[in-house]
């Protein structure tokens, strides 16, 4: 049930009405959270969990970076890169918490 069916059938409960009928088309169903194919769900979940190690790799490459960065300019004078400090940590946040996101969306 998608989010929008879902805030039909509560709007229909709070009229007092039943709740309609699906309105998708016909021979059309809801694939819900789907399945791997055999043999399949192990690879992708292998693709998925390189995609993350490089993932915090480059988070943690980004934090050197930054971090010196901000050395060589903060020996010469300027604190300009504290934002580029503050892109990489929300990058890292948003790696760090994309189960979380992506659980929450489906």
């Amino acid at each position: 049930m998608t989010l929008i069916d879902y805030m039909d059938h509560v709007q229909h409960l709070l009229a007092g009405m039943a709740p309609e009928p699906s309105s998708a088309p016909p021979g059309l169903q809801d694939p819900g959270v789907g399945e791997a194919p055999p043999g399949v769900g192990d690879k992708v979940l292998t693709i998925l969990k390189w995609v993350a190690y490089l993932a915090t790799a480059a988070c943690v490459g980004g934090v050197l970076y930054s971090a010196g960065k901000m050395a060589l300019a903060h020996r010469r004078g300027d604190d300009t890169n504290v934002s580029q400090l503050g892109w990489v940590f929300a990058a890292c946040i948003l790696i760090g918490s994309a189960f979380s996101i992506v659980s929450a969306l489906i």
